[in-house]
């Protein structure tokens, strides 16, 4: 884990790719979850509300973008997480997950990191954006 005085703004995270959606990732999001909504499932109630085919949960896509903290800062890091959903996420799609460093503090004790956050497919097309606050051993 990177130490606060280590960190710098526009330090980025490594990036999390994950390659190839699946209806599998949704199946197995909703089974953790609870959410079964069938827009994430069942492509003839997706395709009758006009969409192309079933799309992947807001919250899974959240998710994968909190992995990227918890992987750099470690899991008990986490301080603030705030996301915005810009677009669906379909089957088929590589996201790629980024974090890059906008602020470095020491609040008492602690030491801070804010943090940029973003999702976007293979055609740069953002899919989530957001802003965290990581705590940093100084």
């Amino acid at each position: 884990m990177p130490k606060l005085a280590e960190l710098k703004v526009g330090d980025a995270a490594p990036p999390l790719v994950i390659e190839n959606l699946t209806r599998t990732h949704f199946v197995k999001y909703a089974g953790a979850s609870g959410d079964f909504n069938p827009m994430h499932h069942d492509d003839t109630i997706a395709a009758q509300v006009g969409n192309p085919s079933v799309f992947g949960h807001g919250m899974l896509t959240a998710g994968l973008m909190a992995r990227v903290v918890k992987d750099w800062f470690g899991p008990e890091a986490m301080r603030k997480f705030n996301v915005r959903f810009a677009k669906q996420v379909w089957p088929g799609e590589t996201l790629t997950f980024t974090a890059v460093v906008t602020g470095v503090n020491e609040v008492g004790d602690e030491g801070l990191v804010d943090l940029e956050l973003s999702a976007k497919n293979a055609d740069g097309e953002e899919k989530l954006a957001g802003t965290a606050t990581a705590s940093v051993a100084k």
